[in-house]
């Protein structure tokens, strides 16, 4: 792996670290109070291209890390709409 491979497997597997105890809690909770169904929207719509952008380079951090955001946040956002 070159320096750019490095820098982007650390940056993906950070920001989708920092992700997870927020969706953690709220599935525990169920709490979705405090969550903005626009922002969520916009963020759930957002990761889902950076997904799309990943499969296009073929960047696998890029891929990994963003199918797994997704994935959380369109379960949260869900919830969003279910527990409103």
């Amino acid at each position: 792996m070159n320096l750019i491979d490095w820098v982007g497997t650390a940056a993906a597997i950070l920001t989708t670290a920092s992700f997870v105890p927020q969706a953690w809690h709220t599935f525990r909770t169920r709490d979705v109070s405090g969550i903005s169904l626009g922002m969520y929207s916009l963020f759930t719509v957002g990761v889902a291209l950076w997904l799309v952008y990943g499969v296009l380079m073929m960047a696998w951090p890029i891929i990994i890390a963003n199918t797994i955001t997704t994935s959380l946040a369109l379960m949260i956002l869900v919830m969003k709409l279910r527990y409103r």
